[in-house]
C-alpha cells in the first residue's frame, strides 16, 4: 500500500489503541456498567468472593498493569522514531494516552484490592532494529493490538468477578477495533476472521 494511503486510513477513525498484553483502556467514550466503572475507579465494593478468586483477579489486573506500561513505552518508541508522518504520530500519542488512562484505572483497582501495582520495566526489548519505516511501526503496533485482543478474550473467561468480566468484554470490543484500524492502515483485511481468539 502506498505511503500516502497509510496515514489517511489510520487518521480517519477515532484514535483508541492498546498494547499486546494490554487490558483496560478507555477513551472517554467507552460505556461500562455503573458497577464496573465504580469497581475499576475504586469507588465501589468488590463483590463477595473467595480468597482464591480475589488472588486470581488481582493477578490478572497486575499483569495488565505491566502490559499497559509496555504499551505506553511502545507508542512512545513509535512517536519518537522519526518514521511516522505527523498525523500518524498524533494518533500514536492518542493511543498512548488511552494506555495511560488504562494504567491509572488498573493501578487504582489493584490498590482497592489491597495490592501494589507492578513496577514498569527499564527495558522492553522492542525490535528497534527492525523498525525502518512507517509500515514497520504500524505492523509492530498491530501485533501488539492483536495480542491485546487475545488477552481480553482470556480475561473475560478468567476473571472471577462478574463486573471485571463485563469490563474486559467491553474493552475487548475497543481493542478489536484498534487492531482493525492498524490492519486497514497496512492495507490488510481489517477483519481477518469471523471470530477472535
Amino acid at each position: 500500500m502506498p505511503h500516502e494511503n497509510s496515514s489517511s486510513l489510520i487518521v480517519a477513525p477515532s484514535p483508541n489503541l492498546v498494547s499486546r498484553r494490554g487490558f483496560f483502556s478507555t477513551t472517554g467514550t467507552l460505556t461500562l456498567s455503573a458497577t464496573a466503572v465504580a469497581l475499576l475507579a475504586g469507588c465501589g465494593t468488590m463483590a463477595a468472593k473467595s480468597n482464591d478468586a480475589a488472588v486470581s483477579d488481582f493477578d490478572i489486573l497486575n499483569g495488565a498493569v505491566g502490559a499497559e506500561q509496555e504499551a505506553i513505552a511502545a507508542y512512545q518508541l513509535g512517536a519518537d522514531s522519526g518514521l511516522l508522518e505527523p498525523a500518524v504520530a498524533q494518533v500514536a500519542l492518542a493511543f498512548q494516552r488511552d494506555h495511560s488512562e488504562h494504567l491509572k484505572i488498573l493501578s487504582d483497582t489493584i490498590r482497592q484490592l489491597g495490592g501494589t501495582p507492578a513496577p514498569a520495566k527499564s527495558d522492553y526489548n522492542f525490535p528497534v532494529a527492525d523498525l525502518k519505516s512507517q509500515a514497520d511501526v504500524l505492523a509492530f503496533a498491530a501485533d501488539l493490538e492483536q495480542g491485546a485482543v487475545s488477552a481480553y478474550v482470556q480475561a473475560v473467561s478468567d476473571f472471577q468477578n462478574g463486573d471485571l468480566r463485563t469490563a474486559a468484554a467491553s474493552i475487548l470490543g475497543a481493542e478489536a477495533m484498534h487492531w482493525a484500524v492498524l490492519r486497514s492502515a497496512l492495507g490488510e483485511n481489517p477483519v481477518p476472521s469471523a471470530f477472535v481468539s
